[in-house]
């Protein structure tokens, strides 16, 4: 069963750092693009960072470049996310999903992902 956990999210203050992980299991993990997604209340779930466990790269949203780092721990199947220089726009439930085809690239689109985790609150306080 292909399962995704996300954990590290909570409150912090504009400015700070979080890392949030994602545990996976039940799947060939080093086949499959993660990415992270995020919904804010009222708002379309949008897609944040991705990385491709296949071959390293990663790609990001222009709204968390050079803020956010993705990265990926293949003892622990667990992808995690930086994030630095928090804002309150950053305020959102945090997802992380599966691709949903082995060995493709890198892509944000919420459509092209199966499996998703249950998500995680993230707050950022102004």
């Amino acid at each position: 069963e292909v399962q995704l956990v996300e954990s590290g999210g909570g409150l912090v203050q504009a400015g700070g750092s979080l890392r949030l992980s994602c545990k996976a299991s039940g799947f060939t993990f080093d086949r499959y693009v993660i990415g992270w997604f995020r919904q804010a209340p009222g708002k379309e779930r949008e897609g944040v960072a991705c990385i491709s466990n296949n071959d390293g790269e990663s790609f990001y949203a222009n709204s968390v470049k050079d803020r956010f780092t993705i990265s990926t721990n293949f003892v622990e199947n667990t992808v995690y996310l930086q994030m630095n220089s928090l804002k309150p726009e950053d305020t959102a439930v945090y997802y992380c999903a599966r691709r949903n085809i082995p060995l493709l690239g890198m892509i944000l689109h919420r459509r092209d992902y199966d499996y998703w985790g249950q998500g995680i609150q993230v707050t950022v306080s102004s």
